[in-house]
């Protein structure tokens, strides 16, 4: 079966977001265009964290390497919910990040998973072969709103407990440094 790739050349829209409550939620990728086209992949908590902490990384490599300016801040705040309905595409297995220099912009490809292991070759390919993918092109701005966006909804998670930092639920936790009894 050939590869579908969603790719998404300077999309109006590209964040990380969740749907359900602190402790049981879905993390997602979503990406969208002016046309109304809208692509959603799920993913865990840490690949959403990793990848805010890579591209705001990449993004200061840049500015110190080239003469592309690459904001310090975000250009837009987004803080609107995903949009609905949130269907999911694929789970992402392996994600790709690079600097495009000729278009002065980051890319960003979600590989979906699949039944054999994620071939590095494949990410960030062209291959006409291969797992789904979510490919986007994003301005160095729109990558900076991007990493403030993930790392509030990361910090949006249950507080974590005080003496062990697991996090708490709203019933409270069994407490490994309270030996065994709630906290």
């Amino acid at each position: 079966m050939p590869r579908q790739v969603h790719h998404f050349e300077r999309p109006s829209r590209f964040v990380a977001g969740t749907v359900g409550q602190p402790g049981d939620r879905t993390f997602y990728l979503q990406a969208a265009d002016e046309a109304g086209r809208v692509v959603s992949v799920a993913l865990e908590k840490s690949q959403v964290q990793v990848l805010a902490e890579r591209m705001s990384e990449l993004l200061d490599e840049v500015a110190t390497r080239d003469t592309t300016a690459v904001p310090v801040e975000a250009d837009v705040d987004d803080l609107d919910p995903l949009t609905a309905p949130v269907d999911e595409e694929f789970r992402v297995a392996a994600m790709g990040l690079a600097w495009d220099g000729e278009a002065e912009a980051v890319v960003v490809e979600a590989v979906a998973a699949g039944e054999e292991p994620i071939d590095e070759e494949a990410i960030l390919s062209d291959s006409d072969e291969g797992p789904d993918a979510l490919r986007v092109t994003i301005t160095p701005g729109a990558a900076r709103a991007f990493v403030a966006r993930a790392r509030r909804v990361i910090a949006a998670g249950r507080p974590a407990c005080p003496l062990c930092s697991l996090p708490l639920d709203p019933a409270g936790h069994v407490c490994p440094r309270q030996n065994g009894y709630r906290r």
